[in-house]
């Protein structure tokens, strides 16, 4: 291996035949580096749809009210079913366990004003109780997020994001200052962070209330737009059990036919969970199968060039086995000229895909579409060992072919 007269014979082999060398290591340079960039922009894409999920509990299930399509003991279709208070209640006693349930009203179900002076913005006003921490994780910047105490005392209080701190505070500090809620006043008690930019430039944050004050305020009665549970039991059969109860709950209060999927729907982040993971996992075996493929292209081209480099070797390998020469001997430097070229070329398609990456990393702004296309370590020392395997796949049949070379018929080949 390290045998200072078999590498200069390399070096000396490599130097006469300079561009057949580098269009030869072209090949497997654009295998490894197309692998590279293949690969960086599936982690791109599984990235931007993880993105998506940063602050939600895994662990959880939606449910929205819908529409019925099917009678039931009586009753006609297309009745509308409505949320409530009574229903949160309802699927805390009832879904084994649970960790933690919410209701979530939108105040006139889309944007609202929030203004202080003459500074205002439109907003997403969320009605939630303290639980909704568990199930989206916000991060707070500043102060607190809404307590067990707001709820209960119908204190309004508000829970802002940076872009309305910025929008209406213009760097001063909220925390214990009044804001305007479609002219009804509230006072900051704190402040989260928001990353916004996911769906254009334009989108804005949404902002935090008690429950109860989003209901007596703003004329919701008891009513919900949506539930969010969270449940112990994180597998898929966990799911899929807290799911049928929380179905059979609901069609029992709300009488309509439990096998109607269109009375309430649900959104299980479980099973999305394990969709997603499915998905990607095809994605990368795909990227891997054409990367491979590539380089395999790569190693068929090396390998029919040092079967034309162990041709016009010819004598000289006959004249060293004469001198005593071992096939092991010929074998030997013949893989370690395939291994040098394949792992040199490699190597730097390696650099050149993993930079390209890097660069593009810091150029395109993240989306939840596309995010940080970038390759961990693991993915480049996987590469690694494709490089080394392929440069001595890449030189097995010609060194075989060099080896089985008698010496009597070498000497006598022009």
């Amino acid at each position: 291996m390290f045998d200072g007269e078999k590498w200069a014979e390399i070096f000396d082999t490599i130097g006469k035949n300079k561009l057949r060398t580098v269009l030869t290591g072209f090949s497997v340079f654009w295998g490894i580096f197309m692998l590279i960039i293949l690969l960086g922009a599936g982690a791109g894409l599984q990235n931007g749809f993880s993105y998506n999920f940063r602050n939600r509990a895994v662990n959880s299930i939606d449910i929205w009210g819908g529409q019925t399509s099917k009678p039931w003991q009586g009753l006609a279709t297309e009745r509308p079913i409505q949320l409530d208070t009574r229903d949160v209640e309802a699927l805390r006693s009832a879904i084994p366990g649970l960790l933690a349930v919410s209701g979530n009203y939108r105040v006139w179900r889309g944007n609202s004003t929030l203004s202080r002076g003459k500074n205002y913005g439109n907003f997403s006003i969320n009605g939630v109780t303290p639980d909704i921490m568990a199930l989206e994780h916000q991060e707070m910047v500043s102060g607190r997020f809404i307590n067990q105490s707001d709820q209960e005392q119908t204190r309004k209080v508000i829970v802002i994001a940076e872009d309305s701190r910025d929008a209406l505070f213009k760097g001063e500090d909220p925390i214990d200052q009044w804001v305007q809620v479609n002219n009804i006043p509230f006072q900051v008690v704190g402040v989260y962070r928001f990353e916004g930019g996911g769906r254009g430039q334009n989108q804005s944050s949404s902002v935090y209330i008690p429950l109860s004050v989003a209901q007596r305020v703003f004329n919701a009665q008891d009513r919900v737009d949506k539930i969010s549970f969270s449940f112990s039991d994180g597998s898929l059969r966990g799911s899929e059990e807290a799911e049928k109860r929380a179905l059979a709950v609901l069609s029992q209060r709300h009488r309509f036919d439990p096998t109607d999927d269109q009375a309430v729907y649900l959104n299980n982040n479980v099973e999305n969970t394990e969709m997603f993971g499915k998905v990607f996992s095809g994605i990368n075996a795909f990227l891997w199968v054409i990367g491979i493929g590539t380089i395999i292209a790569g190693i068929v081209g090396v390998s029919n060039i040092m079967l034309i480099v162990v041709k016009e070797r010819t004598r000289e390998i006959g004249i060293r086995k004469a001198l005593g020469a071992t096939p092991a001997n010929v074998t030997g430097q013949v893989i370690m000229e395939a291994v040098f070229v394949s792992a040199v070329a490699g190597y730097l398609g390696l650099v050149c895909g993993v930079g390209l990456l890097e660069g593009l990393s810091s150029v395109i702004p993240g989306s939840e579409m596309f995010r940080n296309p970038t390759i961990d370590i693991r993915v480049a020392l996987y590469a690694t060992a494709v490089l080394i395997i392929s440069g001595a796949l890449a030189g097995l049949i010609p060194a075989r072919r060099a080896a089985a070379i008698r010496p009597i018929e070498a000497l006598r080949d022009e």
